[in-house]
């Protein structure tokens, strides 16, 4: 199924970035890291859209929507707490350290990247339902 190769590529697109979002971190980078993982956090987000609802969204803001609609009607994305995660990544990652330059503190920002892994490992899950696992 298309779909299902869709959500494969972008989840492993997701990993990719957030591979290099730590790398980056150990370099010293701590802006360019901050983008790659909320990079990471839009693109699984996109994944499981597309998993769950068949759409792949083609702006940030229908990712946002797309989660928002997710939030309303799934007691395990709530449970996870995809949504709250999903905007403190948007807000300090992106906008905050990425954007404006405000990474302070410090340990907070690469907590953040660094935990961006969990996000992507839960939205996976999440969207796994409507994955058929192969072999």
């Amino acid at each position: 199924m298309v779909i299902t190769k869709d959500v494969r590529a972008i989840f492993l697109d997701a990993r990719t970035l957030q591979s290099a979002a730590v790398e980056r971190l150990g370099q010293g980078d701590i802006r360019d890291a901050a983008e790659k993982a909320w990079g990471a956090t839009l693109r699984a987000t996109d994944a499981l859209v597309l998993a769950r609802t068949g759409k792949l969204p083609e702006f940030p803001a229908e990712t946002a929507t797309g989660l928002r609609q997710l939030w309303n009607q799934d007691e395990a994305v709530r449970q996870a707490g995809l949504r709250p995660r999903y905007y403190t990544r948007l807000g300090l990652l992106h906008g905050h350290c990425f954007h404006m330059g405000l990474c302070e503190p410090l340990e907070d920002t690469e907590s953040l990247i660094r935990e961006t892994s969990g996000y992507i490992e839960d939205a996976e899950r999440l969207a796994e339902g409507e994955i058929p696992r192969e072999g």
